[in-house]
């Protein structure tokens, strides 16, 4: 199996595939790319990215609500980091737009047609961003800042807010956590939780850096879902559960967290409940192997023969050497 993923509960199987033994490798220290979300933070909200729970938090909105209208393509964030979709500064203006339409009753098409509108424009705006100002006027959307006014499209539309507001609900709502100095001690503790939690001897001071790292930034997810595998390999598993659940808090679309969870229910017998955490795991990465032949082998347990079989070929085609490898193949053959 590849050894390359954080923050996961590793398993090995016997050579017929059946039976469960832990081999959890400590996670490793992120690369820069993998740091938590708090590492991201720029200095000015208009040039920042936010993540699905981030925007539902600002706007009072479900988070499947929007991953509702980016599925359906009406508002889909425009930023990626790595395989994480993101929204800028420009989708939340389209966003609070949207959902002060929708309050109002305005037809759902109508909403499609103006926000469609209201994105094309935004590009195409020179001007300083913070400075404008989206109204209704005469029936019609007009998009205006201090040294003019547009219009993007027609139609009786009923919103009126200044995007100068939105930043300031942004630092309202989203930067009230701790400060840059607490951020960057917080992720000192992190990284030595990170080094101290390979050798068993260490396993203690591992939690305690963790605990100190959530105590100056409680919004460091990565640092839960590590003492939840501490927890495990200590013989916690409920403690184990509870730090992957607060991790998903956190970011709902965590897949580590979703995975070890899946595997927590894999191992107490309940292949139905796995299969729910690992489909959201790969939801969240399509890529994560392990995923792939957990919830296979979960499949295969509740005679799902049919659901298991992409999953085996999903997993060879991304571990073609792996160490399970072999366990895939075999129940891809004809029984």
């Amino acid at each position: 199996m590849s050894e390359e993923r954080d923050n996961v509960i590793h398993v090995a199987f016997s050579r017929d595939g059946s039976g469960t033994r832990i081999a959890a490798p400590a996670p490793l220290a992120p690369s820069p790319s993998d740091a938590p979300k708090p590492a991201r933070r720029s200095e000015d909200p208009l040039a920042d990215l936010y993540g699905t729970a981030e925007v539902a938090k600002l706007f009072d909105l479900k988070e499947s609500r929007l991953r509702s209208w980016a599925r359906a393509g009406f508002i889909t964030p425009s930023a990626a980091v790595g395989k994480r979709q993101l929204y800028t500064f420009q989708d939340l203006v389209s966003v609070r737009a949207a959902k002060a339409l929708l309050e109002r009753g305005v037809p759902l098409q109508r909403v499609k047609d103006s926000v469609a509108a209201i994105r094309r424009t935004l590009p195409t705006i020179t001007r300083p961003l913070a400075e404008l100002r989206v109204t209704e006027e005469g029936g019609s959307v007009v998009m205006r800042d201090r040294r003019g006014a547009f219009e993007p499209t027609t139609g009786q539309l009923v919103i009126d807010f200044e995007v100068e507001s939105l930043r300031d609900d942004v630092v309202r709502v989203l930067r009230t956590g701790p400060s840059a100095e607490a951020r960057r001690g917080a992720y000192e503790h992190y990284l030595e939780g990170c080094r101290l939690d390979e050798d068993e001897a260490t396993f203690e001071r591992a939690e305690a850096a963790y605990l100190a790292a959530l105590r100056l930034d409680a919004s460091l997810g990565n640092a839960h879902t590590n003492l939840g595998n501490l927890c495990y390999r200590r013989g916690r598993v409920e403690e184990a559960r509870a730090h992957y659940q607060n991790a998903l808090r956190i970011d709902a679309d965590q897949p580590e967290a979703h995975y070890n969870l899946g595997f927590l229910s894999l191992d107490a017998g309940d292949p139905a409940a796995a299969v729910v955490s690992f489909e959201r795991a790969l939801a969240s990465d399509p890529s994560f192997a392990d995923a792939h032949f957990n919830v296979a082998m979960a499949y295969e347990e509740l005679g799902r023969r049919r659901d298991a079989r992409p999953h085996w070929e999903t997993y060879l085609a991304l571990e073609p050497t792996g160490s399970w490898a072999s366990i895939a193949e075999r129940y891809l053959q004809p029984r």
